[in-house]
């Protein structure tokens, strides 16, 4: 075990395969960062300890190294103790960085002074938080229904968390994956080869970097062809997964498996953030908060800006290089024939076949759940989407005004400081009375 003594000022109890990086001691909290069986670590924990930091937070992501993110300094300065890190192997299936949720929950478990131990899922985090706490309330065999396009390799039980926040959640690592594909690629693996019907980043089908405004004909095409490459490309991926396990592949456990034009990259082919009528506002109201941490109760609408983008297509930095089995447990969901996205909220993802997406994975969750969204950036309105699949009995939603997609006001001053509002929130949520203390 691996444990910061304030008195001496000293890492105690490295024992068990923690090793020790470093030690930054500040005014209210501190800085261990160790190597936890191949994740980069960096527990932050007060000086001195409250009864709130009987409450220990995990934030790690899918993809990116969160040892060093903002969150995990701000919630020890507020009194818990907080585990920010990145996966052992970024390009590794779903189901291994899911194990290393696992090692995280255990290492929390153990720490001295910890009872009680919360998921926090940013951005595609909450993909892989929100699957883990899943498969560890109902058993990983939750993912091994037929309904599944892979089931889920995993066979032991999973310690489950208390408790679970989804901070600016996208839909999910499968439907982002799903939005980025770009339906103006003709020849697969070729991508400088376009359909000009079918660009997103052509004047004529109404792009304008000011901000566009495309024609409901030029949508609905887009739509249906962005669906149908998807779900061709996942039919492969099933193709060669099938052949892989008969015996039949070009390897014994995995192939490497690439898609052209269908990396997350803000601009890679997604409509919304050139287009602000998409995805501009909730369904129904909801508690949006100041900038004075006050709150009104209303529709929620998005105050981004436009991306002014252009197209990543013809860059290989748009190609996804992955294997089937990360493919098809980190990026796959198909899309029904009603796919779209609307002013309010994406329509016909098929969440009940990946455990790839929030939404799907949030239905079967019991813990209580907050889910926040931020109204500068264009993911805000995923978290709408994950609220109402939201299966906790105590779950609660706020949004806040202004805040970019990692909590800061970007610049816009007229809206205050809103990290500080969005840290305050989560605060009062994990300390109230009979949830976690």
């Amino acid at each position: 075990m691996l444990q910061y003594d304030s008195n001496t000022k000293q890492i105690i109890g490295t024992t068990g395969g923690y090793r020790p990086e470093g030690l930054l001691i500040r005014d209210i909290y501190v800085h261990l960062g160790f190597i936890m069986k191949g994740m980069h670590c960096m527990l932050y924990e007060p000086v001195v300890p409250t009864e709130k930091s009987r409450i220990g937070v995990i934030a790690i992501h899918s993809d990116d190294d969160y040892s060093l993110i903002h969150l995990g300094g701000e919630l020890a300065k507020r009194g818990y103790r907080v585990l920010c890190g990145q996966v052992s192997d970024a390009h590794a299936t779903l189901d291994a960085k899911m194990l290393d949720i696992r090692e995280a929950v255990e290492f929390m478990r153990a720490y001295p002074g910890i009872e009680k131990v919360i998921l926090m899922g940013h951005s595609g985090g909450a993909t892989l938080m929100s699957a883990y706490q899943a498969a560890a309330e109902n058993g990983p065999e939750l993912f091994q229904r037929d309904n599944y396009l892979i089931k889920c390799s995993i066979t032991e039980k999973l310690p489950a968390a208390d408790g679970i926040m989804t901070l600016d959640s996208n839909w999910g690592n499968g439907a982002m994956t799903l939005f980025s594909i770009d339906p103006a690629v003709i020849e697969e693996g070729n991508g400088m080869k376009l359909d000009p019907e079918l660009d997103v980043f052509n004047p004529a089908n109404g792009y304008d970097p000011e901000g566009s405004t495309y024609s409901e004909s030029f949508l609905k095409k887009f739509f249906a062809a962005q669906a149908e490459r998807n779900n061709a490309i996942i039919r492969r991926a099933l193709d060669r997964l099938e052949a892989i396990e008969s015996g039949k592949g070009n390897y014994v456990d995995d192939e490497p498996f690439n898609v052209t034009a269908a990396v997350q990259i803000k601009p890679c082919n997604k409509l919304f953030p050139e287009d602000l009528r998409l995805l501009s506002h909730t369904k129904q109201e909801y508690k949006l908060l100041h900038k004075d941490g006050s709150a009104t109760f209303e529709i929620i609408r998005s105050l981004r800006r436009p991306l002014g983008g252009r197209s990543m297509t013809p860059s290989i930095q748009a190609c996804i290089m992955d294997t089937v089995r990360s493919y098809l447990t980190n990026r796959a969901v198909m899309a029904g024939e009603d796919y779209c996205v609307r002013e309010d909220g994406a329509e016909g993802i098929l969440y009940e076949n990946t455990y790839s997406c929030t939404p799907g994975n949030i239905r079967h969750i019991k813990v209580p759940l907050l889910v926040m969204g931020m109204t500068g950036g264009y993911e805000f309105l995923a978290s709408e989407t994950v609220y109402s699949n939201a299966a906790s009995e105590d779950k609660s939603i706020a949004f806040m005004e202004g805040a970019g997609h990692n909590f800061d006001n970007e610049g816009r001053t007229e809206f205050g400081d809103t990290e500080k509002v969005v840290f305050d929130y989560i605060d009062a949520w994990l300390e109230k009375p009979g949830r976690f203390l």
